[in-house]
């Protein structure tokens, strides 16, 4: 299977301090999914820890990251007019770019399961490929 990696669930398996921390690292460990970051997920996780933790846990997390097997993807026009869509479908949900670009590559290689700690969004979203996405942990 695959999935697809939110920001906040990346964050805590770089922060021992965050209270998902255990959980996420222990799920991690335990799949065997092929896994995919988004560029938007990486910008955001990368502010999150610099912000955070400082600039040390940001090289750390970048030299991690070029070993590991996680598939990195780039949005696209198409992802743009999906995304676009999304925003407007949920705008009473106030839903933010980064979250709807997270379902249209999500679609665009159909990943039915997400990563994550912040479920709200992901839980009222219909997105086109599936019923609904699978949301771990």
């Amino acid at each position: 299977m695959k999935a697809l990696i939110d920001s906040g669930f990346l964050y805590a398996t770089m922060d021992r301090g965050d209270k998902n921390h255990i959980q996420v690292v222990g799920l991690l460990a335990n799949l065997a999914d092929d896994l995919f970051l988004t560029t938007t997920i990486l910008e955001e996780v990368t502010y999150l820890l610099q912000s955070r933790l400082g600039q040390v846990q940001v090289r750390y997390f970048v030299h991690q990251l070029q070993d590991s097997p996680i598939q990195i993807e780039v949005i696209n026009k198409t992802d743009l007019t999906r995304i676009y869509e999304l925003l407007d479908q949920y705008a009473d949900l106030n839903l933010d770019f980064v979250d709807a670009s997270l379902v249209a590559v999500a679609e665009r290689l159909n990943i039915p399961r997400i990563l994550t700690i912040d479920q709200r969004s992901f839980r009222l979203i219909q997105p086109n490929h599936c019923d609904s996405f699978e949301l771990l942990p």
